[in-house]
């Protein structure tokens, strides 16, 4: 078997800690060799981060932007991967993995699927595993006459890699490999928020709290029961919880979660596409019609106002 190529994402900076997550399902996998590749302007200063336990080479990829930009991303990406023929390119499944994973995949011509949580082989030849029909069907991918498959990776379904190592470190120039000088970014506003996707603990609100005014009453009583406080897109987008704190399709995905306390949310497609996945999911909501008992471990119908209440007195 050839390596194991992960992909490793980094914002301002800093790791993505689901980059240590793909380097341990790599290792799940049993590959014979596993290189990760950093690629940004200035992203060779996060070799030491990604230096953990079954790393055998890093791979510093130089483009000539600082700021992630998908085209560019994909073009080096291809470059890394005509270089290196490795079997098998792991990727988060993350806002900014969407924006190229998808065009790397088609021109390549690779064996590609999406939100994968599952990674074996049979007869020497990769297989995927990733849900369909809202959760309902696990599926198994192969990719027949495939030499080279691309995966993007759900987080929170392997621990992070720890350890240490000290991996051989290459370098790879693409700067000239696209021009995305078209592309303007603009640098988004520190919100100071924390990262939902890491949460072990959602405690989400939805319409059912009614009014901005009551948001504080929830936010105590996620701080009481050690939850992160998340919420359904309209409570973001009227403003009354940052949009860093949307659990959903046009939010994030809690890839993390153990338990997800859902408090008068209705359970639409959208933002069932952000915690469905959770093993344990409660739902309250008043009415038993919601769609959220469709795919809630346990629910209750009954007042979010009482069951808080409740909550909070037994953890003051």
């Amino acid at each position: 078997m050839s390596e194991i190529l992960v992909i490793a994402e980094h914002r301002g900076g800093e790791l993505r800690p689901v980059s240590l997550e793909l380097i341990a399902a790599a290792k799940e996998a049993g590959a014979s060799s596993i290189a990760v590749a950093l690629i940004g302007a200035e992203a060779a200063a996060l070799t030491g981060a990604v230096s953990v336990e079954g790393v055998d080479e890093i791979v510093t990829v130089a483009v000539s932007n600082t700021n992630f930009q998908p085209e560019e991303w994909a073009a080096a990406a291809t470059a890394l991967i005509e270089a290196r023929s490795p079997s098998l390119v792991l990727m988060p499944h993350s806002v900014d993995s969407w924006g190229f994973a998808p065009a790397l995949g088609a021109t390549g011509n690779y064996g590609f699927a999406t939100d994968v949580f599952g990674i074996a082989q049979d007869g020497g030849e990769w297989v995927a595993t990733r849900a369909m029909y809202k959760e309902k069907v696990h599926a198994e991918i192969d990719f027949p006459g495939k030499s080279t498959v691309v995966l993007t990776v759900r987080g929170g379904t392997w621990k992070p890699a720890e350890g240490s190592s000290s991996p051989a470190v290459s370098s790879l120039d693409a700067s000239a490999t696209a021009n995305s000088q078209h592309v303007t970014f603009v640098e988004p506003p520190a919100t100071g928020d924390v990262d939902i996707t890491q949460a072990e603990f959602m405690l989400s609100i939805g319409r059912g709290i009614a009014e901005e005014d009551n948001v504080e009453q929830f936010a105590e009583l996620a701080e009481a029961v050690d939850a992160t406080l998340g919420c359904s897109r309209p409570i973001a987008d009227s403003g009354w919880l940052p949009k860093s704190r949307q659990v959903g399709q046009s939010g994030q995905i809690v890839g993390a979660c153990k338990l997800y306390l859902a408090l008068g949310i209705s359970g639409s497609v959208q933002h069932q596409a952000g915690m469905k996945h959770v093993e344990n999911i409660i739902a309250v909501n008043t009415d038993p019609e919601a769609s959220i008992f469709s795919i809630a471990r346990y629910g209750i119908v009954g007042d979010i106002f009482d069951i808080a209440e409740e909550l909070a007195t037994h953890f003051e």
